[in-house]
Order: structure tokens, then sequence, then C-alpha cells
């Protein structure tokens, strides 16, 4: 890495509410030589709220791989510049991955500036489970792809996470209605940080039912959140070969030292063969 070259900074914007901008967010605006921004027009509010007055560039996805290059050269010559989106952290279902690995390519030290983000925002607030989840982006924009979309997805343990528009939110559950089951939980969070902000956990039936009937819901910005489907642990630690083998050693051996043996073998936890164990026992009364 060159000390010569400038910096490329990764700036998360706010979603919605302009208070949800860090001190360490606007100093680094203030000081770059440019900004890379999704819409220039768009990024100038936030810019002239808080007095910024450094020179814009458009990048945005129909020109961010011609552009791109240009502003390399630019770093290389040591001008700093920071790259953001219209609205949350850049690249994240916005432009800016070419810009980011090119710099990488080059040596340019890039450093994210870290801040709002729709879908962390969203699964903070959802009551899903947050320990394994997976974000999906923008949906598919036909009624096809999106069933085979969820299709793949019915029978995922773990959250799922996509963006949705307003004039495809009605359409997208209608979907999700065919392929999952009417009882799965999820979560809409629309508008987020902003005015009318509503975040709402119902069953996907209870949940199209209410878009269905109350506009209000098909207007702004979504962040849908899908609970996975609820996994027994001990089926899926257990297979059908761990219980055969609980079968043959429970024929020799006491339930206790059945369940010892088998977890040297197996890896499994003694207490989960053990409790297995018992049951075998019991279905053969």
């Amino acid at each position: 890495m060159s000390d010569r070259y400038g910096k490329l900074y990764v700036v998360a914007t706010p979603i919605g509410n302009l208070a949800d901008f860090s001190y360490r967010a606007i100093e680094t605006l203030r000081q770059v030589d440019l900004i890379a921004a999704e819409d220039t027009r768009h990024i100038k509010i936030l810019l002239h709220h808080y007095g910024i007055t450094a020179k814009t560039i458009s990048l945005h996805q129909h020109n961010e791989d011609y552009i791109a290059p240009q502003l390399i050269e630019k770093m290389q010559q040591g001008l700093s510049i920071a790259l953001v989106s219209d609205a949350g952290t850049p690249l994240l279902s916005d432009p800016g991955m070419p810009l980011v690995k090119l710099a990488k390519g080059k040596g340019i030290e890039v450093s994210p500036i870290p801040g709002a983000c729709a879908l962390i925002a969203a699964l903070s607030a959802a009551g899903l489970p947050t320990h394994r989840f997976c974000f999906e982006g923008f949906l598919p924009r036909t009624s096809t792809a999106r069933q085979q979309f969820f299709s793949q997805r019915l029978d995922w343990s773990m959250t799922w996470i996509f963006y949705e528009s307003s004039h495809r939110i009605l359409a997208c559950l209608e979907d999700m209605a065919t392929i999952l089951p009417l009882d799965r939980s999820l979560v809409i969070a629309r508008e987020i940080t902003k005015l009318h902000e509503t975040i709402v956990k119902q069953s996907l039936g209870e949940m199209l039912t209410q878009v269905q009937t109350d506009p209000n819901m098909q207007k702004g910005e979504f962040v849908v959140i899908v609970e996975g489907i609820k996994v027994d642990k001990k089926a899926q630690l257990i297979s059908s070969e761990h219980t055969e083998l609980l079968q043959i050693l429970l024929e020799e051996c006491s339930t206790k030292t059945t369940a010892s043996i088998a977890s040297k073998i197996t890896g499994i936890r003694k207490k989960l063969l053990y409790q297995a164990a018992l049951e075998l026992i019991s279905e053969s009364k």
C-alpha cells in the first residue's frame, strides 16, 4: 500500500431520520476531497443539513463500471474519496462494489465508517431469532421467480431477510402464501426511522390480510423478515444410524453405559443420548 495514495471511505448515511448520522461520518465527509454518491441531488439534502460543502460526483449502477477507474486514478494521485448511497450502508443492495474491489486490488486503503443499515435495524426490533440469518437483497420481479425463491427456502431453519418495494409488497406476500405455511411467522418493517415507521410481527396469513386491507401497509420502503422452520435439535443430531446403535447397545448394556459408549463413538453429548435411550426403552414396552 502506497503512503502517497488517498483513502476510500465507505460511509453509511441515515435511512430516514437525518439525526441518525455519526459525528465521525460528518467529519469524514467534511474532510474528503470528493464524495461519490448514488444520487447527488439526494445526498445534497443531507450535506446541506450538516453544512458539508465537499464536491460530489455521481456513482450509480448504470455508470459505476466507467466512473470507478477514474476515481481510482484520483486516489492514486493522493485524493481521498467518500462513497455513499442514497440511504444506509453502501454495497448492501446499493452501488459501489466495482469501486471497492478496484481499490482493494490497487492497494488503496478502504475504511468503513459504520452507521445505519435497514436490515440490521429491522432485525434488532423484529423479535425473531438473530443468531443465524441470511440477507437476500431485493427479490426477483416476476411471480414465477419469486415462488421459486420461496420454494428454495421453504425448509430453511435460519431467519431470512429481504427488501421489497411498495408496488410489489402485496404480490410478494401473495406469492409467499402459495408456498409457505400460513402460520409461518414474519415481520414487516416499513419506513424505518421515518415518521410513519411501522414494525409488525404476525403469521403470514394475518400479514397478507392486513396488507390487502390497509392501504398504508402498501406504502414506503420495506424490510421483510421470515422466521425459519423450527427444528427439533435432538432429531437433528440423532440420526437413524445413531438410534440403531443405541438399540444394539441397550441389548447388552445399562442405559447409562449405553449413553456413555454411544457418546464416545458418535461425539454426541451423553445427556442427549441418555434421553434418547430412555425414550427407546419406553417405546419398546
